[in-house]
Formats: C-alpha cells, structure tokens, sequence
C-alpha cells in the first residue's frame, strides 16, 4: 500500500516536533547567512543560531515568519527527515573556485533531492545500488588507479567497446544523478553521499556531451576511490582524471587506434567513436608516449586557439532519467507531483525543480 500523503501542520505542532537540521538546511538552500534571516524574521542572529544547533525552539509565530522568509511551508521544518548519514566528504573540483555559502548551498540542494528520493523510493523502487568494491595500494601509483578503472570496467560488464551513455550507467546501479539548477554556475560537477544513495551532480554550464561524460566517470571515481579522503587534493583530482581516462577508453584499446601523428580528421573519428573530447584525446596520446612534448604542446595549442566548444560537437550533455522514469510510473499510478510534495513537506515549486533536475530535458 502506499503511504498516505502528509497532512498539514499547523505552527504551533509543527514547533513541537521542530528539527534544528531543517533550519539549516532552508537558510542555505536559499544562500542566506544567520543575519541576514534573523533581520527579515525579527529575530537576533544569536537566536538563530540557538534554533540551528537545538538549544532553543522558534515560538509558534516565529517559525511562521521563518518559513515566509525561506519560503517553505511549515512542515519543512517538522517532518521528521533527520539529516542523512554522509559518509565522507564531498568531492567539489575546486575548493578555490567557489565560496563556502556556494558550496552549502549546492549540498543542501542534494539534501533536499534525498528528501525525494526518499520519498519516491517509497512508492517506487528505485534500482538498486551495484557500485565495484575497489582498494587501492597506498600510495596509488598511476598504474594501480588504471588498474582499478578497468576492474571497475570488468564489474559493470562493459567488454571492450565504448560506453553508450556514461549517466545511465551510473544510474542503472544505483547512482542518483542530478544536475544541478539555475544559479549554480560557479559549482562544478561533484559528488557525495547522502544516506545510503551516492549522488553525482552535474554543472548546469557544461552543454557538452564528451565533457559530461568525462565529469560522471570523474565523479564515479571518487565514489569508488575516495570514501575516507580529504576534498579539494589536486592528487585526488589527477586520480579521479586518470581513472575515469581509463574508465572511458582503455589504454590497451586506444593505443592501437590513435594516430601516430597529430591527425585530427582520425582524432574526430575517435572523439565520436569513444565520446572523449579532442583535448582528452590527444593528452592521452601524450601520457601513452605516442606523442612527444612538442607534438603535445602543439596540438593543446591549435585546440585552445580554435576554442571552446572545440570542434567535432558531439550534441549536448549527457542527460540523467531517473526522475522523469519515476515520474512515469508514479503518473500511472495516480500519484501526483502534489502528493509527493506534500510527503517531502516541500513547496511544490522547489519539488518540480528536484524532478526537472534529473530529467531529461532539463
């Protein structure tokens, strides 16, 4: 049977079964600091505080000017979602290229796509996590990271030819892949786990199809690779680029498929047939030794003189279907957007945007 949808609750229920998380997690889903919420709410910046880290409760009319600031409904704040286990940190590309504030509010957006999915795995199960167990030898030698890479090739049952559609792999075994929405430009694709799903989320900016492809075997790198590791290591960075490299078109196939020299009319014919970018490419050719310094240096800078996007688009990004195949299902069964809401306790509004965010056509 399926669970009953939420019924409302009023301010005064609402502030006894008040979840300081939840607090949290609205102020930075809408990017404000404590101040800044204490002042549109009347309230002091110590008492916000006080709320977040439960040592205090909001009164009934408080947490009604609460939810009007952080436009959420009362029940956002009652509705007995604790905050997901999350084991390791975050892998964000570039600790430097984005602020705190942008980075937890990109975190707290994949808080609130788990508070769906939890919600949507209630109705319809969702498929069920498969992810390769890989170790690695520590230090990771280049050759170990390409070695873990093809495991992980071999467990997904990919033989030797190109992988169709990188984001539907990953979904296929249990990855909620989501791309992140408007306002979310200077984060880029990164990863994490948010309870017992690991999620992937993509740049909204990143319109390419072999760049996406790239950034969700990245990701899927520091999934497999990375659960106990520090964010932000350029090591790290280079690893997961090394795996998902490898991930994508094994050495032992490419080497023999690569031009000797810089032929960029056979380089296309491989950006089309692997879904690598040109860039990747002709940098792979240069870590096999096929291509010398000078022959490397000069193709990277033909490519950064013709520009992004380079040449050979392959269409755009690679799209995630989970939600929209959900939504399907849901939708034959009677089950609206509006129900769903109502059990995340979320403004219809910020429901749509989780669901369009791992759509395709988003």
């Amino acid at each position: 049977m399926s669970p009953a949808p939420r019924r409302s609750t009023t301010p005064a229920l609402a502030v006894a079964a008040f979840q300081a998380n939840a607090l949290t997690l609205g102020r930075r889903w809408r990017h404000l600091t404590k101040k800044e919420l204490a002042e549109r709410t009347g309230v002091t910046a110590a008492a916000v505080s006080q709320y977040e880290l439960g040592q205090a409760r909001p009164s009934a009319g408080v947490l009604g000017r609460l939810a009007l600031a952080l436009a959420l409904p009362v029940e956002f704040f009652a509705a007995g979602f604790p905050t997901p286990a999350t084991p390791g940190h975050a892998h964000f590309r570039s600790l430097r290229a984005t602020t705190q504030a942008e980075r937890d509010q990109a975190l707290a957006f994949g808080e609130i796509a788990w508070r769906v999915i939890d919600v949507v795995d209630r109705y319809v199960h969702l498929p069920e996590l498969r992810l390769p167990q890989l170790d690695l030898p520590d230090p990771a030698t280049p050759a170990a990271i390409e070695a873990a890479a093809l495991d992980a090739r071999s467990a997904f049952g990919l033989g030797d030819e190109p992988i169709p559609h990188v984001t539907r792999l990953l979904e296929t075994h249990g990855v909620v892949v989501l791309t992140l929405p408007d306002g979310s430009d200077r984060v880029d694709a990164f990863s994490h786990w948010y309870g017992r799903w690991p999620f992937v989320f993509a740049s909204p900016t990143k319109n390419d199809k072999a760049r996406s492809r790239m950034d969700a075997a990245h990701e899927l790198a520091h999934l497999l690779l990375h659960h106990d590791a520090e964010p932000g290591s350029q090591i790290l960075e280079r690893q997961a680029t090394t795996f998902a490299s490898q991930f994508l078109a094994p050495t032992m196939l490419l080497r023999d498929e690569l031009p000797s020299r810089l032929d960029f009319e056979r380089l296309h014919e491989l950006k089309r047939r692997w879904g690598m970018s040109l860039k990747a490419l002709v940098y792979r050719g240069h870590a096999m030794g096929i291509y010398r310094d000078h022959t490397y240096r000069r193709g990277m800078s033909l490519l950064a003189e013709w520009g992004y996007p380079e040449p050979g688009d392959l269409g755009p990004r690679e799209a995630p279907s989970l939600m929209s195949r959900a939504g399907q299902l849901l939708t034959s069964r009677g089950i609206s957007l509006d129900e769903l809401a109502g059990r995340a306790a979320l403004p219809i509004e910020l429901l749509e945007i989780v669901v369009s965010a791992g759509s395709e056509g988003f």
